[in-house]
């Protein structure tokens, strides 16, 4: 039935029937789509939802009026429940930024797609929103309190409730018209993509194209940042991140000027709210729609909400409380527990050999502090290890070690970033002297507490020759 008519619309525009049709692979929503291969090759149409369907529509043609890079509508039923539009080929950014996303080292190639993504962006918000009739948007026509609360109470019904876990409704509700009410300090008379994020940019010819955007309504500009940025699936680690923010707010300047302090304060406020939303269309989608894709999103959408909670948000304490208990739901922490990064730091002599590496990665660091001056060399010291008090204040005032960990710490600090935004889960580093008893263990145990208090990560150290092992437990 559906390529019946959708035919019929190919051979209304081309005066011939196409070649073949055959349907696309669909994603999260109703709307199903076939590319009719002729001549010429068409993507079409089929919307449940006609009312969702026109506001596509009028979109697509209002921004192409603007010269804005979204795919030409050529032509439609008389229902609006089919139409043909132009066939902008396969290649969505998230599957361009495929390397990227599942290592957290992107590319240049995929750097640039995204820098060029985000400059896009300022110019939707404002030249797009330049002369629209918001009245034609689908389902509201603005960003407002009403459209807040759905979408909050979204999140509550369709994945906090589903999870089994007890909250006092009234006292969240009471945070909920809190968080509406801070986010709409930054209402503007701007246009609002909703769901701009990777899965629905297109690249042609090198260039990222917009689809799926009929859910836009008039609305603030930092909505559709926290959306593209903190993607669940995307994996962009916290460099490119900022990196990608300041493209945006570069571009932005162009149509506004920025207060950049605000413009973050602001920023992230939204990105909490962001995550509550998709967190309700990945309910609601994976555990009542079955769809796995959405499923398999949920553990990175956790994990965003974990870095999130990690700063304070003062204007939403029970919320704050109900979103930690929900991190912390074993479901979640066991995920997070597989994927979280364990680094083992071990002293040993040189003369007993090096340590393997247990987890079957291959090693990693291994430092010789052998150029270090010796405390073996004094009989006063040899009852002693790098634990004890009179070896310590030998090794600092001498001052050798404190030059030499300055460099680990570089080295290893830089790793253990790198190995945490890509999801790594072990790393191996290793200090050896001449006995494994004064500098390699004052190193190991310096660099083990380190790590620790800087990045929180579970650190488990072992003393080899001195037979003593300490877990120093993870922080978040």
């Amino acid at each position: 039935m559906i390529t019946e008519e959708l035919k019929k619309l190919y051979i209304a525009h081309t005066g011939h029937e196409p070649e073949i049709i055959d349907e696309l692979p669909s994603s999260g929503s109703n709307r199903r789509y076939f590319r009719l291969t002729g001549n010429p090759t068409l993507i079409g149409v089929s919307g449940e939802s006609v009312e969702e369907n026109r506001a596509f529509l009028y979109m697509a043609e209002h921004f192409r009026q603007k010269g804005l890079s979204v795919p030409q509508v050529f032509i439609r039923s008389e229902d609006d429940v089919y139409y043909l539009q132009e066939d902008l080929g396969d290649t969505l950014l998230f599957n361009a930024i495929e390397k990227g996303r599942k290592t957290s080292v992107f590319g240049e190639d995929e750097k640039q797609l995204l820098r060029k993504t985000m400059r896009l962006l300022p110019a939707i918000q404002f030249a797009g929103a330049d002369g629209m009739d918001f009245t034609h948007c689908y389902p509201a026509s603005e960003f407002n309190s009403r459209s807040i609360l759905w979408d909050l109470n979204y999140f509550k019904y369709c994945f906090l409730k589903a999870t089994g876990m007890d909250f006092l409704e009234d006292r969240l509700e009471d945070d909920f018209q809190k968080m509406a009410d801070v986010l709409l300090r930054s209402s503007s008379a701007t246009f609002m993509y909703r769901d701009f994020q990777s899965r629905n940019v297109m690249i042609k010819d090198g260039e990222p194209w917009l689809i799926d955007f009929q859910g836009g309504r008039k609305g603030p500009v930092y909505y559709d940042v926290a959306s593209f940025l903190w993607q669940a699936k995307a994996n962009y680690p916290e460099s490119l991140r900022k990196e990608l923010l300041q493209e945006y707010i570069d571009a932005l300047r162009k149509y506004q000027p920025v207060d950049e302090a605000y413009f973050y304060a602001q920023l992230r406020h939204f990105v909490l709210f962001r995550t509550m939303q998709v967190l309700g269309a990945y309910g609601f989608r994976g555990y009542f729609e079955k769809k796995p894709h959405f499923i398999q999103s949920v553990p990175f959408a956790i994990e965003n909400l974990r870095q999130l909670l990690q700063e304070p948000y003062p204007e939403y304490p029970y919320l704050c409380q109900v979103l930690r208990e929900l991190t912390e739901l074993k479901q979640f922490t066991d995920d997070s527990q597989k994927r979280r990064l364990v680094v083992k730091v071990t002293s040993f002599a040189y003369k007993k050999g090096i340590p393997e590496d247990s987890s079957g990665n291959g090693g990693g660091f291994v430092f010789d502090c052998r150029a270090v001056n010796n405390p073996g060399k004094y009989e006063r010291y040899k009852p002693f290890t790098g634990l004890d008090e009179p070896v310590i204040r030998f090794l600092e005032d001498d001052g050798e070690i404190a030059v030499f960990l300055e460099h680990v710490y570089a080295l290893v600090d830089a790793s253990v970033k790198r190995y945490m935004e890509r999801g790594f889960t072990n790393l191996s580093i290793c200090f050896g002297c001449t006995g494994g008893q004064h500098r390699s263990v004052y190193s190991a145990q310096h660099l083990a507490e380190h790590l620790n208090q800087k990045f929180g990560v579970q650190v488990n150290l072992v003393h080899r020759e001195q037979n003593i092992e300490q877990a120093f437990k993870a922080k978040r």
